[in-house]
């Protein structure tokens, strides 16, 4: 079993900056992809970033591509989104996943392809 606990959400106002932890304990983090997610109430959750087991392999929605950035330490077994420049369209509740498998089955930026997820911390822009 795979526990993720997210952290570092807030409310901040519009041009502001946020950093979200991940941290990660059981299964191997190494080897293991992990995502950002994000709802909005009312709306799908939707993919934000995500990062393969290089911490140089890194993907954004075009949503946020430019303002945030994602980021892993294998040795803390924790991942990192650092929000820059929030807009108040980027409230939502901000989830992390894993993907243990080698192979991607679906589609990474479905959230069908992630096996864990933690329980998500919520992010407020104000404008």
């Amino acid at each position: 079993q795979v526990q993720l606990t997210e952290s570092g959400g807030g409310l901040v106002q519009a041009g502001g900056s946020l950093r979200l932890s991940c941290v990660v304990s059981g299964g191997t983090f190494n080897t293991a992809a992990f995502g950002w997610f994000r709802q909005a109430p009312g709306k799908e959750r939707e993919f934000v970033a995500r990062i393969l087991r290089s911490p140089d392999w890194t993907y954004y929605a075009d949503s946020v591509s430019g303002r945030f950035t994602i980021s892993r330490d294998n040795a803390k077994n924790t991942v990192w989104l650092q929000m820059n420049s929030l807009k108040p369209e980027d409230t939502a509740l901000y989830y992390c996943a894993v993907h243990q498998a080698d192979l991607w089955v679906h589609d990474p930026q479905d959230p069908v392809s992630y096996d864990f997820w933690g329980q998500g911390t919520q992010v407020t822009v104000s404008s």
